[in-house]
């Protein structure tokens, strides 16, 4: 992407984030109501089509689970990263961390702690502060400030999909390369998550949805991913699911069986699987994301990832208005993606050397980590 970005490149970069994030949550949010049932379970309580529509979880329609919850503090991080930059230390992954780390107090805590000036903007927003049946690794990976590394990660074994459904905001990054956007999830995801599989996926969906974002297919995207897994050791897991899914397109009309075909969504590599596959099949946004939440396993993560898949590559607007509506946390959301576009096409107008300190901005994102 150009260094000067034209009004069309900004409008269209932005409806691009901000389907990605809105998309990702709307999938979440199907998923939400029938994560842990069974595709009969699910039939047999809601007919031979499945869920159609947001069904109650956590006591409302439309809510997201910690697959949002994170995404969100993933996007944070990367906002803060640049944003201290300008004090001269710059290391994303670090920035990340803390950022997970204050997605994680809300899951033990009653509230913001308004005596932190160090929090930013969206660890105050108090309707985050919810458990919504968040993963294993994730939690404990987080529970003390010791960051895992490539060479020491967290949880050395686990490669549960709590990697995958928080990383597509690393795609966001149009302006990086694609070996270091994959780099940068995959030393993200091993901040929890230490399996070969687990940290891979991220960084293969990370460049799926970074084609996307630079108005490229997903197919290409694909083969993006796949010439950088080629190059890492431990990638055969990741390398099969994403030919799994290619050849899954190739087989027949879609249907929840062959969505099952390609695992339950668990670990990271099916949950990419199943996610790239209901994207590529899809026929609107509509279809694809019900298809990815009707299945025996983890519902609200494959809607998720595929929410991220088509909100990017359509954009905004794509989405089902009546699934907006009512999705929790929408204005949190947009005005997040928002930021996320401002920071990455106007960013040093709004901190650089020459802006008086403390601006607004950096108020909202404080330069610590």
């Amino acid at each position: 992407m150009q260094a000067l970005w034209s009004r069309a490149q900004e409008q269209d970069y932005r409806s691009r984030v901000r389907g990605c994030l809105l998309g990702g949550a709307v999938g979440d949010a199907l998923g939400a109501g029938v994560e842990f049932e069974s595709l009969t379970k699910i039939r047999a309580a809601h007919g031979p089509a499945g869920v159609t529509g947001y069904v109650p979880a956590y006591g409302r329609l439309g809510a997201v689970t910690d697959d949002t919850q994170l995404s969100l503090f993933t996007v944070e991080g990367l906002i803060r990263a640049h944003v201290r930059r300008d004090t001269g230390v710059w290391h994303p992954p670090t920035d990340v961390h803390a950022a997970y780390r204050r997605w994680a107090a809300t899951q033990h805590e009653w509230g913001p702690d308004e005596r932190r000036p160090d929090l930013g903007w969206l660890a105050r927003e108090e309707w985050l502060y919810a458990q919504r049946a968040p993963g294993q690794s994730c939690l404990s990976g987080l529970e003390d400030d010791r960051m895992g590394t490539l060479d020491q990660p967290r949880n050395p074994h686990s490669k549960g999909c709590g990697t995958v459904m928080r990383s597509a905001p690393f795609g966001l990054l149009v302006g990086w390369d694609p070996a270091l956007v994959f780099q940068l999830a995959v030393e993200c995801a091993v901040l929890t998550h230490g399996h070969p599989t687990g940290y891979l996926a991220a960084g293969a969906l990370a460049v799926i949805v970074h084609t996307a974002a630079r108005g490229g297919a997903l197919e290409e995207g694909v083969h993006v991913a796949l010439a950088l897994l080629s190059e890492r050791p431990g990638s055969e897991e990741t390398t099969a699911a994403l030919r799994g899914a290619l050849d899954a397109v190739r087989a027949g009309e879609p249907s929840a069986e062959r969505v099952e075909s390609l695992g339950e969504g668990w670990v990271a590599d099916e949950a990419l699987a199943i996610a790239l596959y209901c994207a590529l099949v899809a026929q609107d946004v509509r279809t694809g994301l019900l298809l990815a939440v009707n299945h025996s396993g983890d519902s609200d993560s494959t809607g998720a990832v595929c929410g991220n898949l088509l909100g990017v590559l359509h954009g905004e607007t794509a989405l089902p208005p009546e699934w907006l509506g009512e999705l929790e946390g929408r204005g949190t959301i947009l005005t997040l993606a928002d930021d996320f576009a401002l920071e990455m096409t106007h960013g040093p107008e709004l901190h650089g050397p020459t802006a008086p300190t403390p601006t607004p901005w950096t108020t909202r994102y404080p330069a610590v980590p």
